[in-house]
């Protein structure tokens, strides 16, 4: 096998000199130069970061070209050669090249023959004019060109090649070659069974029957019809290139879809060369028993050889697969075990990383380092965070450091700290991608100012955002993070009722990248969850509740603590609509008191008691959560949670209403309804714009019937039906049944009570067709 020739490059040579030579067409131009730069350039044409598909299909090319001939048919035979006669073909003329090499001695002839398609430097052209010889004309090669580099590299190659490797290469031209032979024999009659080799031609005459033992002995059974081999004719450069493209693959695979981007570096590991393959692949299928064997198989090994440099590593693996499978507090005592062994072997790599995946577990299982934090001198998370971003600075570890500086903005913003100061480390972690060019943090990066932007209430930049990582930056970050901006941005579009394009959007994801456990079940479990969410929309109870079933049979140290909360609300949400309030108003008060024990974010202690207050409400004591409005209208303030501020100040409205206080409510809900717009929650817009009708209601029932108030009276009815009929659009965005009808049922009493009995009695027919309708769609 050579270094670098092929019968496939000596053809893309043969293609370099129609080139220069002016055989191709104006209209082929363009296509032969990209033809010829997709096999010979290593970067992409594209861009920098090709997408998988391009990825697939440049290694399947590599792959076609290198085994048949045919792909430069393909290419050639729809243009016509400009330096022969009409009728032929650039295939035909490309055919003449390859046919034309018809000996060892014509390729050898050949290959000499690629210096002249350069152009002279300065030197020679000086030589040239000493010796009299006139300059070469026509269009040549610049020296620092691709295709001259080519050239040149093809032309050092087969110099430097032994005997039996040109040989070898001149036996699968030949091979390659062969079958262009029917066609090439159409077009030249002349051509013989022998023509392939110019010698044997020649020879025949001398030799006679024993030409074809000869040719036996020279080529064996290769050219016959019934030569099976199964050898590709590729060089060492070939397979070099798919074999990188086959262990970027796996190295995405087993890396991006499973790890953070921090736990790159676990490519080091140094494992023994058989065990290696076989636990990534275990991993990443998921299979928990196999993962653990070929791990203990490691430490047998280094047992055995005495190698304990790397011990660690495998440690840290070990503690990772244990918290992948599920085996949490095994994962704890793992990790702190591959703490003191990095500590001794002054490792601090391994030792920054075992810190920075002890840190996010932390948060992820709070109940199971709480005991550790008091226990040990590891400290707080915010000292941790300080620690490791210091280390990371002190010894270039530029993703740990930006990741740890993402770390303390989230937990800034978890804490319902200053958003200044988030802002701030966010900026500071931009600062260092950027320059140190870290593309596998931007997913990271990006989620973070997407959650700054939800909490600000500007749901345009949280799209925006969420747009352009999906469009700019998913070839070069982590899968991890493709999925879950992904469902991030499908929730943003079931959010504005669009749900059949966010469904679109979680389909488009690579099913091959879904095949590792976990990303596969988080896929399921948000499709589940807008499922559900569509279902509760419909009022389809009893579809919400199977799927709820299955969702709650997750362990809630199996999935994360986000999606767990969701389902949780779900299912509350889906109790109210049963009327089983008790059950509700018993799990709210469990998951309050859970949230108050972990010290858990901010943002999901004001929900839940924006769901207390609603059951309340749901109940008809509205006034009883007047002091959970309060304190969480307060929190939401403080923690600068505009999206939860707007849902607190609405409860707060309706507590008004049901107290009297028609003029407050109205004053905040117009103060509050454009700011709520902005948030692009259409069920929180419906339900706003539905409160401010009821508050506007109340204003018009305490006019009196004077001339002049009855004018009024009239506007202010005008504004509740234009509010009614905003909420209408609002819950029609988001298909939700129940609200729909109730917003129908408050109109046509409206019409009712002025006397219009026509615009009633259509209030009440297109009630009664969006009831009928959902129960046709539930029988269907």
């Amino acid at each position: 096998m050579s270094r670098y020739l092929a019968p496939s490059k000596i053809a893309l040579l043969a293609l370099v000199q129609l080139y220069i030579e002016g055989a191709v067409p104006n209209n082929a131009i363009v296509p032969v130069i990209n033809f010829l730069a997709s096999h010979l350039l290593d970067c992409s044409l594209a861009g920098p970061s090709p997408a998988p598909a391009e990825q697939w299909k440049r290694a399947e090319n590599t792959i076609s070209l290198a085994v048949s001939v045919q792909h430069f048919e393909e290419l050639l035979a729809s243009f016509a050669a400009i330096d022969r006669l009409p009728g032929r073909s650039l295939w035909d003329r490309f055919l003449e090249k390859l046919w034309g090499i018809d000996s060892l001695h014509t390729l050898h002839d050949f290959i000499d023959q690629l210096p002249n398609l350069l152009a002279r430097t300065k030197a020679e052209l000086r030589e040239m004019a000493e010796r009299g010889e006139t300059p070469p004309a026509g269009v040549l090669l610049s020296r620092t060109s691709p295709f001259a580099a080519f050239v040149r590299k093809s032309h050092l190659d087969f110099s430097t090649m032994p005997f039996d490797q040109v040989a070898d290469l001149w036996r699968t031209f030949v091979k390659y070659r062969q079958p262009t032979a029917p066609y090439w024999r159409r077009r030249n009659p002349q051509h013989s069974r022998l023509s392939f080799d110019s010698v044997l031609l020649e020879g025949e005459h001398e030799w006679g029957a024993q030409t074809d033992e000869i040719a036996v002995a020279a080529y064996g059974n290769m050219l016959l019809m019934d030569d099976h081999d199964p050898s590709v004719p590729v060089s060492a450069d070939d397979i070099d290139a798919l074999l990188e493209f086959q262990i970027e693959q796996v190295q995405s695979e087993f890396l991006f879809g499973s790890c953070r981007p921090e736990f790159v570096t676990l490519l080091q590991v140094r494992f023994a060369p058989s065990i290696r393959p076989s636990f990534s692949d275990s991993w990443r299928s998921g299979e928990c028993p196999a993962s653990f064997d070929y791990l203990h198989r490691y430490f047998d090994y280094t047992m055995q050889s005495r190698d304990r440099l790397f011990y660690q590593y495998a440690l840290l693996n070990l503690a990772i697969v244990q918290s992948d499978f599920g085996c949490h507090r095994d994962a704890v005592a793992t990790m702190l075990e591959a703490i003191s062994t990095a500590k001794e072997n002054r490792d601090t790599t391994c030792l920054n990383f075992a810190l920075n995946w002890l840190f996010h577990f932390s948060l992820a299982h709070p109940n199971l380092v709480k005991e550790l934090e008091d226990n040990s001198m590891l400290g707080s998370g915010k000292e941790l965070l300080a620690f490791l971003r210091t280390k990371a600075k002190e010894t270039g570890m530029w993703i740990l450091w930006s990741s740890a500086l993402l770390s303390e903005a989230k937990l800034e913003l978890a804490d319902g700290d200053s958003i200044s100061t988030a802002l701030e480390n966010m900026v500071r972690s931009s600062q260092i991608i950027v320059e140190k060019n870290v593309k596998t943090m931007m997913g990271a990066q990006l989620s973070l100012g997407i959650a700054l932007w939800d909490r600000v209430g500007l749901a345009v930049m949280s799209k925006m955002t969420c747009e352009v990582f999906l469009r700019c930056h998913t070839q070069t970050s982590m899968f991890d993070d493709k999925l879950k901006l992904t469902c991030r941005m499908a929730g943003l579009l079931a959010g504005t009722g669009k749900y059949e394009e966010a469904f679109a959007r979680l389909e488009g994801i690579d099913t091959n990248s879904l095949r590792s456990a976990k990303p596969d079940q988080y896929w399921h479990l948000y499709r589940g969850l807008l499922r559900v969410r569509r279902d509760l929309h419909h009022n389809n109870l009893e579809s919400a509740e199977a799927l709820l079933s299955q969702l709650l049979q997750n362990n809630s140290e199996d999935i994360e603590h986000d999606l767990v909360f969701i389902i949780d609300t779900l299912h509350i949400e889906a109790l109210t609509r049963r009327r089983d309030f008790e059950t509700a108003f018993t799990k709210v008060e469990r998951l309050i008191s859970d949230l108050r024990e972990e010290n858990r974010d901010t943002s999901l202690r004001i929900r839940l008691l924006l769901i207390k207050a609603h059951l309340f409400d749901c109940v008809g004591r509205p006034e009883k959560g007047f002091s959970i409005v309060m304190r969480a209208a307060s929190m939401a303030w403080r923690a600068r949670l505009l999206a939860l501020l707007w849902q607190a100040i609405g409860a707060l409205a309706n507590i008004l209403n049901c107290l009297g206080e028609f003029a407050a409510a109205e004053q905040l809900l117009v103060v509050i309804l454009p700011r709520c717009l902005e948030t692009d929650v259409a069920y929180t817009a419906g339900t706003l714009y539905s409160l401010l009708a009821d508050a506007r209601a109340g204003l018009a029932g305490r006019m009196k019937g004077g001339r002049g108030d009855a004018a009024e009276r009239g506007r202010m009815m005008g504004r509740v039906h234009g509010a009614l009929d905003s909420a209408f659009r609002c819950f029609s965005t988001v298909e939700d049944v129940d609200k729909k009808c109730e917003t129908m049922a408050k109109k046509a009493a409206l019409f009712r009570a002025e006397g219009d009995l026509a615009q009633a009695e259509s209030c009440a027919d297109t009630y009664l067709g969006l009831w009928a309708e959902e129960q046709a769609r539930k029988g269907g």
